[in-house]
């Protein structure tokens, strides 16, 4: 087999952030917009959920779980769908926690049978087992109700972020036959010892990986020409890969097929960003062909959907390439060779540091992630966690500080992300095997009835992520600005950003109601503040704020 080495030039189109200057004692910033920023990648706020285990938003779709077939605990269908999702983004649910972007598990075909992996009786709810990637999963919804979805998280003013899989299909069963052996590989399984035991193998048993280092031009699978016609759409689908590969160049490849399909998500529905599954399994000239082709996509999306956008930035693309750590640097190391996969179209990685760096002192994380942003990351950014779909070491397992860590996760530079029910305390501890114990459904019954958690009401705990979250989307500076401690008890710290003329202050650890801060370096007398925490206007007199509140915690930035 050929190895694809690919040169292409991958355009940047991203805008370097608060440069990398330092802000030892930085100017008073007196004007600021009364609207809201247009919200950055830099300094989002990505709400990840499971679309079957988020909100049941119509009945129809549910799917039925046979006796002689039963899955195996939490290990099945529950009902969640998109329709779930749009209800509540016009409930405002996203909206009141900040949230800028919205991430849900693929929505795409899955296999019609099960598997067990040893763990149990497994289903395809959670997404990641494809397929048809030119169809929406029924048990998910239907296309039109994803287009809804994608209008009403814009109207909201919420980008829209796919999870997409380029590296293997789903496994076999009875009812889902394998792939052509030109599409897939069936073996070896990966070693991770180097480059090539983790990019030319199958991640699992029985989870056929597409040749992404093949060279062969191949013809469509039987399998989906058989379905295609069934359903009435095989000259479609066929002079569409026609008029695509015409346009991009490209080679019939396998992956080529792929990546075809799942522009196809930006061309029909303005998706504002992709997140890449399995990043480091793959080729990386595959993320490159991706990008420049969806990056095409979007502009021409925009261009042709004036009033159909929220976002002037280009295509965004972050990376699931597992076990990254932000103290590495930009390069993944695979032993043999390291692997700049932002040099191959992604703006961001998902950071696998932070559930650690959690466990540390404020200043310690700020700092830190401050130094990388503005240093070697520059331009680039990472997406910070505390929890996920598959990480069996979440920070936090056992929802013992929920509130310490909304603080430090919606505070921290960079983006982040919120798994679904981290704001509410969800149980990350059920009674399943594997990573089945991170995907119960969401706990809403928990936080409208105003249930403890370790002491915690969760009404009480939203409030507060919600809080976090609302300053941080009305300041970029908390994601994008740098950093720097005024204070170290009460713990106090300044973020400005150049780019966004925003500058703010955050005060942790008060013990009294009334609280005195000073402001002088930052904001002139004078100035209206508003803290987002207590929810009350100050103003600036003698380079002095007084805020007097039952909270702890101090958010103060113009509003």
């Amino acid at each position: 087999m050929h190895r694809i080495y690919s040169f292409l030039l991958t355009v940047s189109f991203y805008l370097c952030v608060s440069a990398c200057s330092s802000v030892s004692t930085p100017e008073p910033v007196n004007e600021k917009s009364e609207d809201a920023p247009e919200s950055s990648w830099d300094n989002a706020t990505i709400y990840f959920l499971m679309t079957d285990r988020f909100y049941n938003g119509d009945t129809s779709n549910d799917y039925k779980h046979t006796a002689d077939n039963p899955p195996a605990p939490f290990r099945g269908f529950m009902g969640g769908d998109i329709a779930g999702i749009t209800a509540k983004i016009n409930e405002g649910y996203f909206t009141d926690l900040g949230v800028t972007a919205i991430w849900m598990t693929p929505l795409v075909e899955q296999i019609n049978g099960s598997v067990d992996e040893g763990t149990g009786n497994s289903f395809p709810f959670h997404g990641y087992w494809a397929r048809d990637w030119t169809a929406i999963d029924k048990r998910f919804g239907t296309k039109e109700q994803l287009k809804e979805m994608v209008d009403a998280a814009h109207d909201a003013g919420i980008k829209v972020l796919f999870d997409v899989v380029a590296n293997h299909i789903g496994p076999v069963t009875a009812a889902d036959p394998v792939w052509p052996d030109s599409w897939v590989k069936t073996g070896p399984r990966c070693q991770y010892q180097d480059y090539e035991s983790t990019t030319d193998c199958t991640l699992v048993e029985n989870l056929p990986d597409i040749r992404t280092e093949s060279l062969e031009e191949v013809e469509l699978p039987p399998y989906l020409i058989d379905k295609w016609t069934a359903e009435g759409r095989l000259d479609q689908e066929l002079a569409e890969l026609d008029q695509w590969f015409s346009q991009t160049g490209y080679a019939r490849t396998a992956v080529n097929y792929i990546l075809k399909w799942l522009v196809d998500f930006i061309k029909e529905y303005g998706v504002d960003g992709f997140r890449v599954d399995t990043v480091k399994h793959t080729e990386e000239y595959v993320w490159s062909n991706l990008w420049n082709a969806a990056a095409a996509a979007y502009e021409t999306y925009k261009d042709e959907h004036p009033s159909d956008q929220i976002s002037d930035e280009p295509f965004y693309m972050v990376g699931e390439v597992y076990n990254y750590y932000i103290s590495g640097g930009r390069a993944y190391d695979f032993g043999d060779q390291k692997v700049d996969y932002f040099d191959h179209g992604f703006k961001a990685l998902i950071n696998f540091d932070f559930k650690t760096d959690a466990s540390k002192s404020y200043e310690t994380i700020f700092s830190k992630y401050d130094e990388l942003l503005h240093g070697a990351l520059a331009g680039k950014s990472v997406v910070n966690y505390i929890s996920s779909h598959d990480d069996g070491g979440p920070y936090d397992l056992e929802r013992k500080n929920p509130i310490d860590a909304g603080t430090k996760l919606l505070l921290c530079p960079g983006a982040v992300q919120i798994y679904y029910g981290d704001e509410s305390a969800r149980s990350l501890t059920v009674d399943a095997q594997g990573d089945a114990t991170l995907r119960s459904f969401m706990n809403w019954d928990e936080v409208s009835g105003g249930t403890q958690i370790n002491g915690v009401n969760r009404k009480d705990l939203l409030a507060h992520w919600q809080k976090l979250g609302t300053f941080r989307r009305a300041h970029p500076s908390v994601g994008t600005g740098r950093h720097q401690m005024l204070k170290s008890s009460p713990y106090t710290f300044s973020r400005s950003s150049a780019t966004y003329q925003d500058q703010v202050i955050v005060s942790l650890g008060h013990t009294d109601d009334k609280k005195e801060i000073e402001v002088r370096r930052h904001f002139s007398n004078g100035a209206q503040l508003y803290d987002y925490y207590s929810e009350q206007s100050v103003m600036v007199e003698d380079g002095m704020v007084e805020i007097e509140s039952d909270y702890d915690i101090v958010l103060l930035g113009r509003r």
